[in-house]
């Protein structure tokens, strides 16, 4: 927490979320990225642990200036992180200026890069093509180049940019898809054969771009999409044969240069992703998918214009719901959500001016707080002077206890079996010591029992998990079980995601539209109590009561009768009004025909 706000902690029995809630605040941990000095134009950051120290790592191949374009970059670019927000940094290569992806190509246990660029000036095999793959060894300073195959084909040749990774036929392996470099190349989607060839599956050539892409899983179905900052639209939907369909429906104009900024992210908590972007009026929009290329406006209070460029779509403050992170001349803002459509400003960063747009990049927790920081870089200085700058904001709260946060799958999403999809999370570990984090998956419920998926991961937010053969479930959860030489913690996805092995009944119809029963509980910040949040289409009552732990009735907070969504606020106080004391509290809510158990434990 933050100043005296009192602490709530969630600790999963069943659906819960395991947090600490506190207001966002944010402090620069820029220490050892000024080397090499940036120049100007565009670029893109990941952020991965490339060299698996359990430490994230920030990765570039840089903006205009890369390679020894007045400056020194050059080649691939590691940040390597030491845990606490301060870097160091290796290069490799001499090309850049462009776009870059991480992940396991080969599926040897090392990440490896995918990258598009605008300055393919190396005279060698690595770095001698617009868009190219490269394999890792662990340490993220050596790169083996893994790209025959991978051509865009056009005499313009101006090159490609952001660059991502997803398995797009479900095969087991990652594929590669990436953006152009403003006019020209289009858009391009490679298959990755594992041998180090690759086969174009969909591309296209002409059109302007803002230069954006990244994969998700827009409508569910458990097969790869992407969304893209083009002319000719924003949102294409994968067939898991690694063809795409345009579906912007009814989005609004894109223009001349499509929508700035695009990132995908469950906002709704439905199971499918939805859509945040700049407009050209530099406000920032929402989007909601409803499937049939239908989309609903979800902006509510974010600002219609302004001067935004770059989204991110990212759970910053661990409470169970997508909050928007905007990018513009200098400021950076974090909009918390709600999951209804309701964004409230929850901080503000300002950088130099003039703050022109290089990269915003959001998610991971290079502190191990348990919470996701921000990485940006962003034009500096006066007219005739100004260059570009990294930076990176780590969020400043001091983790007391160990905790840990499932963030993806967040529930109604479909794994296809043999598929290769990240499970993510975030582990709020206390100062001075080291987490390593153990993962298993449940296919019949939330109580298991339990097969282990990977254990003693180090704790850096994301595993690449290959979806196992022959499972048809709709009752999938994950459970992450974090541990320290000292202490052992655990947390359960909140609601239960599908695995499908395509033998059952179309996967389509397990998606959340079903209207399973959807119950979790929520901190809240003002009142110091929680929110019981309930979502069904039953028409029977729904009635949410507080116990302390030997049994007694503390609240008997509400009866619902009705379909759709509800909220349900418990203030931290008795049937009295008096405000309980310190203590472990059950919230218990009979729905229908079930009955959900929470253990809550309110820290004063």
């Amino acid at each position: 927490m933050v100043g005296t706000m009192r602490r709530i902690s969630m600790v999963t029995i069943y659906f819960a979320l395991c947090t600490v809630l506190h207001a966002l605040e944010y402090v620069e941990s820029s220490v050892g990225l000024q080397d090499p000095q940036w120049e100007s134009g565009r670029t893109e950051l990941e952020l991965a642990d490339i060299n698996e120290d359990g430490n994230v790592d920030i990765l570039s191949i840089g903006d205009h200036g890369s390679p020894y374009v007045n400056t020194l970059e050059h080649g691939i670019m590691v940040w390597f992180g030491d845990g606490t927000g301060s870097w160091s940094v290796f290069q490799n290569g001499n090309f850049g200026y462009g776009g870059i992806a991480v992940g396991d190509l080969n599926n040897d246990n090392h990440m490896d890069v995918g990258y598009g660029m605008h300055h393919n000036y190396s005279g060698t095999d690595f770095g001698d093509s617009i868009l190219e793959a490269s394999l890792g060894d662990g340490t993220g300073q050596n790169w083996m180049p893994w790209d025959d195959g991978i051509s865009i084909g056009n005499p313009d040749q101006w090159g490609m940019f952001c660059t991502d990774l997803a398995d797009v036929n479900s095969d087991g392996l990652l594929d590669l898809g990436a953006n152009s470099f403003g006019y020209g190349d289009g858009i391009h989607v490679f298959l990755n054969n594992g041998d180090g060839t690759w086969d174009e599956c969909f591309g296209f050539i002409g059109g302007n771009s803002t230069m954006d892409f990244c994969f998700g899983d827009i409508n569910a179905d458990g097969n790869a999409d992407f969304a893209a900052a083009h002319q000719y639209g924003s949102v294409y939907l994968g067939d898991g044969n690694g063809n795409f369909a345009a579906a912007d429906g009814n989005l609004p104009p894109g223009g001349l240069v499509g929508r700035r900024g695009p990132s995908l992210g469950d906002i709704d908590n439905d199971g499918d992703q939805d859509l945040a972007f700049c407009n050209s009026d530099g406000g920032v929009e929402v989007w909601s998918w409803l499937g049939n290329d239908t989309w609903s406006d979800a902006s509510g209070s974010l600002p219609v214009s302004g001067s935004y460029v770059a989204t991110q779509l990212c759970d910053m403050n661990i409470d169970g719901y997508m909050d928007v992170v905007a990018f513009g001349a200098g400021i950076t803002t974090v909009w918390s959500g709600d999951g209804s459509g309701t964004w409230t400003s929850a901080a503000i960063i300002n950088t130099p001016t003039p703050g022109t747009l290089g990269a915003l990049r959001v998610g991971a927790d290079a502190d191990h707080n348990g919470y996701p920081d921000i990485a940006l870089v962003a034009k500096e200085g006066s007219m005739w002077t100004a260059v570009n700058t990294l930076r990176f904001f780590k969020e400043m709260s001091v983790t007391e206890s160990l905790f840990v946060f499932p963030a993806y799958p967040r529930g109604g999403e479909v794994f296809k079996c043999g598929s290769v999809r990240f499970i993510k999370w975030t582990c709020g570990v206390p100062v001075g010591e080291t987490a390593h984090v153990r993962l298993e998956l449940s296919t019949s419920g939330a109580s298991g029992p339990w097969t282990e998926i990977a254990d003693s991961l180090p704790d850096n937010g994301r595993y690449q998990y290959t979806v196992a053969q022959g499972i048809n479930s709709s009752e999938c959860y994950i459970r992450y079980t974090a541990v320290t030489s000292g202490d052992t913690v655990d947390c359960i996805s909140v609601f239960p995601f599908t695995i499908s092995d395509g033998t059952g009944a179309d996967i389509a119809a397990t998606c959340p539209a079903s209207g399973r029963q959807r119950i979790s509980i929520v901190p809240s910040v003002g009142s110091g109590g929680f929110a019981v949040h309930i979502s069904t289409s039953g028409g029977d009552s729904k009635r949410a009561v507080i116990y302390d732990r030997c049994g007694n009735l503390v609240r008997d907070l509400i009866v619902i009768r009705g379909t759709g969504r509800f909220v349900v606020p418990w203030d931290g106080r008795d049937e009295r009004g008096r405000l309980v004391p310190a203590g472990i509290y059950y919230v218990s809510v009979a729905a229908n025909d079930r009955v959900f158990t929470a253990k809550v434990v309110v820290v004063r």
